[in-house]
């Protein structure tokens, strides 16, 4: 069966239609590119002019004035190894719960079906429907006074890992990977004595790499972009996120060293994607094993 395309392959084979094909694809690319990279650049940029030159209008494309002390002034001024330090660990802490609780939850509705599975999964993608602000005031109530234990966990990093601990869109994502794992292979595991754990440990998750590295980027990215939770949740200057405390010590600060410190604030996420790029698309798209 033959498809149909924009232009046909016997126009795309003559000089011409290869010409206006090329001219096109080329015009494509470089729109895309300005409009994705071109933010980034004036950002980048930026954080090597001087005040004057970088809240210029028009802005200049390349810096008259050129500063790269800026950086290490904005390092050094906003305490940005703290702030950094802080980021991290709140990261990585939320990770680890993610993993742990998320994985559990998937494997479980996946593959030990327990009553009332379905239900208990719909009401939790149900909760994607609501807008992450609605939830702002009972997740904020509700880590002012933990219900039973009655803490308050402001300034914790337990503010920041128990909300993250619950995505339902992690969730949804390793119980479709899971679903995609054939039966048999855990039923000849469960055969050789293998308990449930013990089939999730040594079975389940090496194939599942894909897919938990995907989690782990999402999870990591997550609480890296949040600032309007940290910001509630963390009010004590030496324990703010990243974006927070750029926030919080943006006032006196000068305009092209605040765009230095946003420009090293966004570099991490962003070479995560590129290094991690290939293996985001494979662990969205792997629908399960081969041979």
């Amino acid at each position: 069966m033959s498809t149909r395309t924009l232009i046909s392959p016997a126009q795309l084979a003559r000089p011409r239609g290869k010409r206006l094909y090329w001219v096109v694809f080329g015009l494509v690319v470089a729109l895309f590119t300005v409009i994705f990279l071109g933010p980034m650049y004036w950002m980048v940029s930026s954080g090597f002019k001087n005040t004057q030159e970088a809240v210029q209008t028009p802005p200049t494309l390349v810096p008259e004035s050129f500063q790269p002390d800026n950086y290490s002034q904005a390092w050094n001024v906003m305490d940005l190894a703290s702030l950094l330090g802080n980021t991290l660990f709140y990261a990585f802490g939320a990770l680890a719960f993610q993993l742990v609780f998320d994985v559990a939850a998937a494997y479980s509705l996946s593959k030990l079906r327990p009553v009332l599975g379905k239900a208990i999964l719909g009401l939790m993608l149900a909760t994607l429907m609501i807008p992450a602000t609605v939830l702002v005031v009972p997740q904020y109530l509700t880590v002012l006074d933990v219900p039973i234990f009655e803490r308050n966990l402001l300034n914790t990093p337990w503010a920041i890992w128990l909300p993250s601990v619950t995505n339902a869109f992690n969730i949804f994502l390793l119980k479709r990977f899971f679903d995609s794992i054939p039966r048999e292979l855990l039923d000849a595991a469960s055969m050789d004595g293998a308990s449930p754990m013990r089939t999730l440990w040594s079975i389940v998750l090496p194939i599942s790499r894909p897919i938990l590295g995907v989690v782990s980027i999402f999870a990591i990215v997550g609480v890296w972009k949040d600032f309007l939770w940290p910001m509630l949740t963390l009010p004590d200057p030496a324990k703010q996120t990243l974006n927070v405390g750029i926030y919080s010590l943006s006032n006196g600060v000068p305009m092209n060293v605040l765009i230095a410190a946003l420009t090293m604030a966004s570099l991490p996420t962003l070479l995560i994607f590129l290094v991690f790029q290939r293996n985001i698309m494979s662990g969205l798209t792997a629908g399960g094993l081969k041979g």
